[in-house]
């Protein structure tokens, strides 16, 4: 009985510890799941404002713009308290009204791009997916905490902002404008590889992961179409006669 006992102390957590891992596996994989499909819904909203160039002026050329930038920098400031309320129903209602505003937010720059020189769309694609997939496999399996990160980033990041802001209304600067893009994606690229860790920590700490996995997309898509239109940027500007 001692014997048994014994072995079943041993045994207890590895099972525990794969238990856990195939967890993890699935969660992490909802979590991609939720961003993949909300990158799709933002393709459809961009085809489908570059397809109705009318449409496009009016709510992302015009003054209207703003409202979009707004709802951006809101919902992205309230998704804690909007997807982790305990309503499903406005959970995924943020998340899925996040990526709508992106799509219509940058259908002007992309659609500029679909008619221009549509490779570079493809250039820009497939560089943000290398460079997201490679940052994010980092926070996944690195051993090191980039918890203390996370200040910075939030730091730089309102710093980036307030910077391109400037550029939009002073100096109106193409150079600068790449500049400001190639320091975004560095940004960027850390802040995935932070994200990710905090993801997987989320997961960790129990509760609700059908929330969790919802707000690691939200956080995740965030970084994702952020390094893609800085990306394209600076493929643009290198591109320009």
């Amino acid at each position: 009985m001692a014997n048994f006992n014994q072995n079943n102390q041993g045994f207890s957590p590895t099972v525990e510890r794969e238990a856990m891992d195939v967890g993890l596996r699935s969660y992490m994989l909802k979590v991609y799941n939720y961003m993949g499909l909300g990158l799709a819904f933002t393709a459809v909203i961009v085809l489908y404002m570059s397809k109705n160039p009318e449409l496009m002026q009016s709510i992302a050329m015009g003054p209207m713009k703003w409202v979009l930038f707004a709802g951006v920098l809101g919902l992205g400031f309230f998704s804690p308290k909007l997807i982790f309320s305990g309503n499903k129903v406005l959970a995924h209602g943020a998340f899925w009204l996040y990526a709508a505003l992106w799509g219509a937010m940058i259908s002007p720059m992309v659609s500029y791009y679909l008619n221009t020189n549509p490779q570079l769309i493809i250039q820009a694609l497939t560089s943000t997916v290398v460079v997201f997939g490679g940052m994010s496999l980092l926070g996944y399996t690195t051993k090191k905490n980039l918890s203390g990160f996370g200040t910075f980033f939030t730091m730089a990041f309102i710093g980036v902002i307030a910077i391109s802001f400037l550029n939009l209304f002073f100096f109106e600067s193409s150079l600068f404008s790449a500049i400001i893009s190639g320091a975004v994606v560095l940004l960027i690229a850390g802040v995935t590889a932070y994200e990710t860790q905090q993801i997987k920590k989320m997961y960790y700490q129990g509760g609700n992961t059908s929330e969790k996995a919802i707000f690691g997309a939200f956080m995740l898509y965030g970084s994702f179409i952020t390094l893609f239109i800085h990306i394209l940027n600076l493929l643009g500007f290198m591109n320009s006669d």
